[in-house]
């Protein structure tokens, strides 16, 4: 096992390939739930945790079940069920987040509102379990790579609940306040993470 390996994928998902500022996905949820820092934390944990997950399970679901040159079910050729395959299992790993969380934590279960549920959707999710099988990963590399792609929407997701957080103090001229503004710094945010995109580790 390389742990360097290991480490390299990780901030790659974070800096290098971040699924919100640099391929753009899960945008919904990165502007809807980023309007108080705690509600940005929660969501952030919520999706790491699914994204992990389910990139580690969606890899065994198409190693064992889908793909003919690997699958146990006699060489049949099942990928063009690999995108329904995923989005159930998503949703599974969704509704069980909800329930730990209306459970655990009302507040925060009542803050995220309909965009709890809306993880299901999250394109970013099937984005990164897609990814890891159009791209050859192992299982361990698609569950560190999940883990780290969680970790990287995270990480925008704060930064911009700590910014608009900010801004609800600023002097903002009033065609800019609220979407617009949000917009705007996602847009600078996501050029300054292009600063890492040349970044090479070996």
């Amino acid at each position: 096992m390389d742990i360097g390996h290991f480490f390299i994928l990780i901030i790659a998902s974070i800096f290098i390939n971040n699924f919100v500022l640099l391929k753009f996905l899960g945008i919904c949820p990165y502007i809807g739930v980023s309007k108080k820092l705690d509600s940005a934390i929660g969501m952030g944990m919520a999706v790491t945790f699914v994204m992990a997950v389910a990139s580690a399970a969606t890899w065994v679901i198409y190693a064992y079940f889908l793909d003919p040159q690997t699958n146990i079910i006699g060489g049949t050729d099942l990928t063009f069920l690999r995108t329904i395959a995923f989005i159930i299992i998503i949703a599974a790993l969704v509704q069980f987040v909800e329930m730990v969380i209306q459970k655990t934590s009302p507040l925060l279960y009542n803050a995220l509102g309909i965009y709890l549920p809306l993880i299901t959707t999250n394109c970013a999710v099937l984005g990164v379990a897609v990814l890891n099988i159009d791209e050859k990963f192992t299982f361990l590399d698609s569950l560190v790579r999940g883990f780290g792609s969680g970790v990287g929407f995270t990480l925008a997701l704060v930064l911009m609940a700590g910014l608009r957080e900010r801004l609800e103090f600023a002097q903002i001229p009033k065609p800019l306040r609220g979407i617009p503004i949000a917009f705007l710094m996602a847009s600078i945010m996501s050029l300054a993470f292009m600063g890492f995109s040349g970044l090479s580790l070996k």
